[in-house]
């Protein structure tokens, strides 16, 4: 069944993403909400590049940034973009795949960030539209949720940051730090 990503995302917390032997505990995600959402990759609608955003529940979209690979979460309904952005998770299996791929790196921060993420699941722009659900390369199951879920602005995104739109597993040493773009202004008050 497919929901909205504001929905999805804090149930998405403590479930496992696996790809080629190394699974992670999801510690940290961010939604986006497609034409609602102006940092959403699908807010001027479909093309070449997020399609699978608009395609079917339950799939991987994954795209290049800054020369490493994000994955999201297509959780919305046909034809329309909502996706959860996997932002950071603990290495819970493959600890040892996942050391080789990142290299120096303690284990809290094996999977810390979203290209660190994807680069310890092994993943690439080749699993972009994977199915997520049944027993193929790339798979989420569930796992353990958090006693406890946080909220806030989203991570270094210039539009639309101040919403409060990323969930966290505030007990987590993985979880990424807040870092707002350079662009982001803070809201004026009501009334000037």
């Amino acid at each position: 069944m497919s929901r909205r990503a504001l929905e999805v995302a804090p149930e998405l917390l403590g479930c496992v993403l696996w790809a080629d032997g190394v699974g992670v505990r999801l510690v940290e995600v961010e939604a986006y909400e497609g034409a609602d959402d102006p940092a959403s990759h699908a807010w001027r609608g479909p093309s070449g590049r997020n399609e699978v955003m608009f395609g079917e529940a339950g799939h991987l979209y994954v795209y290049q940034m800054h020369g490493h690979a994000c994955c999201n979460i297509v959780c919305g309904p046909t034809g329309v973009a909502s996706a959860v952005l996997v932002r950071a998770g603990e290495v819970v299996a493959g600890v040892e795949r996942a050391r080789e791929r990142r290299p120096g790196v303690r284990d809290a921060w094996l999977a810390r960030g979203p290209g660190n993420l994807t680069r310890a699941l092994g993943l690439a722009a080749a699993d972009n539209g994977a199915p997520l659900l049944g027993g193929g390369r790339v798979r989420l199951e569930a796992g353990s949720p958090p006693t406890a879920v946080g909220r806030g602005p989203r991570v270094n995104v210039s539009r639309a940051w101040e919403r409060d739109w990323r969930f966290t597993d505030p007990s987590s040493a993985s979880v990424s730090a807040l870092k707002l773009h350079a662009n982001a202004r803070t809201p004026r008050p009501a009334g000037r």
